[in-house]
């Protein structure tokens, strides 16, 4: 679509044996079928041959493949081709086992990728709560689709018992939690909740929520866990105030449900007489609250992610500046293997252990707004920097990336607690950028980038000629939320020593 070019063969020698099968693709391998046929024309295989070549690339075993070049070098050199040609189209062949497929397959594939591709750019809300709705118990997974929700301009809002489905739902433009993703919110007790407002009303209060629901949600555990996760928030009351009444309100209307549940107001006439609970049950609710630390770790606790809030809200920005690499990067195998990485975020669920030489070692989740990795600190950095693992600690973590059986995690070998008391949370965003990459796409490029995290931080761009900086002071319209995503959008854009200053 943006200007055609000159198709490039694998090598001359290539470029008329190979002109029928590749010219659907432009030159390119991309098909596993289109391997057999190469095989077969230019290295001499037999159909069965090929095929055995096109099975190990589906299977992606490189070792197989290793003990084909042998026949495969040999059948082309007794075609007449070169060296350099053999070794330009193996080099061409063994990656392509890394992501090869059949056609059938790859039209699958691609057609579901547009699938997707179009409804998330169509109806970004209903996608994204169904892409949501698919990872169910996958917390990274999950934290990563949230953040993409925040970079989409979604608002992504807490479980409400007068609100929620069992899982997302689009709400508008919004996207509101699932009951059944609070922690002991089963799927009988969500049913329970949905039918009852359907069939009764939505609940008005505390009290008229206890007086409508029946038995399978009459539970103390259950109303702990929907308190804990916000669920109550909209029907006006404090958190705190409903977690210290709840287990006696529940006590007290658990009798009459019990009794609702086997029918004796109906057998004995109870119904039309004020025996049940729409007649006589009130409770007053404390007006005290948690702080916003503790709502969130609550939330947490019952959700697995931080909903209505970010402990890391207000310093993302400025943690960011100080790492060079981003939890995704990591945990979608971007990063190699054994790679020295620098990450930052709140520690949570550290868990001290000793091992059997009586030496302390500690494991903890590091999270920042985009998703969450595990920190192992072996003894070694543990002897280190010990006193400062502690949970919700803001920490910068320099670590090993070590993918071992698909499982991803950061070995620690430093850990610093940053001081943010002399930066204001704040303060305006400094952008560099030389003046030699001050061009027009340049330049339309950062508009873009900054248009896609709206917010109320200023925007300061400093131009860099040798000694000489001249700072600009964006325009109104183009002021951001400082975020890690807005950090890795501009050090993708402009060079990671963008930011500061």
């Amino acid at each position: 679509k943006n200007g055609r070019q000159a198709i490039k063969p694998i090598h001359p020698e290539l470029a008329e044996p190979l002109k029928d099968i590749l010219a659907e693709t432009y030159g390119l391998i991309v098909y596993q079928e289109q391997i057999m046929r190469i095989a077969q024309k230019v290295a001499g295989y037999s159909l069965a041959r090929a095929d055995i070549l096109r099975k190990a690339m589906g299977k992606k075993k490189r070792e197989v493949l290793e003990k084909e070049f042998e026949g495969f070098s040999e059948g082309m050199k007794s075609n007449g081709f070169s060296a350099g040609a053999v070794k330009a189209l193996w080099d061409t062949i063994l990656p392509f086992a890394d992501y090869a497929f059949n056609k059938s397959h790859a039209a699958g594939y691609g057609l579901v990728s547009y699938w997707t591709a179009y409804l998330k750019a169509n109806y970004p809300g209903e996608y994204m709560a169904g892409l949501l709705t698919s990872v169910g118990d996958d917390k990274d997974k999950a934290a990563v689709y949230l953040a993409d929700c925040r970079k989409l301009g979604i608002t992504v809002l807490p479980p409400d018992v007068n609100e929620s489905e069992l899982n997302f739902a689009s709400v508008g433009a919004d996207i509101r939690f699932g009951l059944g993703a609070i922690r002991n919110v089963g799927a009988n007790v969500v049913s329970s909740l949905i039918a009852t407002r359907t069939g009764k009303g939505k609940y008005t209060d505390f009290s008229d929520y206890l007086n409508k629901i029946d038995i399978a949600a009459c539970n103390r555990r259950v109303t702990e866990s929907l308190i804990k996760a916000g669920a109550f928030d909209s029907l006006g009351h404090p958190r705190k105030g409903l977690f210290l009444v709840h287990t006696d309100a529940v006590d007290s209307v658990l009798g009459t449900k019990k009794a609702e549940a086997i029918g004796q107001f109906d057998l004995f006439g109870g119904g039309d007489a004020g025996g049940g609970t729409d007649a006589v049950f009130t409770i007053r609710v404390p007006d005290e609250e948690w702080d916003d630390k503790h709502k969130l770790a609550l939330e947490r606790e019952m959700l697995g992610l931080y909903v209505s809030g970010h402990p890391l809200n207000g310093v993302a920005h400025l943690l960011a500046n100080q790492v060079d690499t981003q939890i995704p990067a990591i945990l979608s195998g971007e990063v190699p293997n054994d790679t020295q990485v620098r990450v930052g975020g709140i520690l949570v669920g550290v868990n001290r252990r000793v091992n059997k030489n009586g030496m302390p070692w500690a494991s903890a989740q590091l999270e920042d707004l985009t998703g969450g990795i595990e920190v192992m600190f072996f003894p070694q950095a543990y002897s280190q920097c010990g006193a400062e693992i502690a949970d919700d600690a803001v920490v910068l973590v320099g670590a090993k990336v070590r993918v071992q059986d698909d499982r991803i995690t950061l070995f620690a070998n430093d850990l610093v607690v940053p001081d943010f008391s002399g930066a204001r949370a704040d303060r305006p965003l400094a952008v560099s950028l030389p003046t030699r990459q001050c061009t027009i796409d340049k330049v339309s490029a950062l508009k873009q980038v900054l248009a896609r995290h709206p917010g109320t931080s200023q925007v300061h761009l400093r131009l860099i000629s040798g000694d000489r900086i001249t700072t600009l002071e964006l325009d109104q319209s183009l002021r951001v939320t400082p975020s890690s995503a807005l950090m890795g959008d501009l050090k993708a854009l402009l060079g990671p020593g963008c930011l500061g200053g």
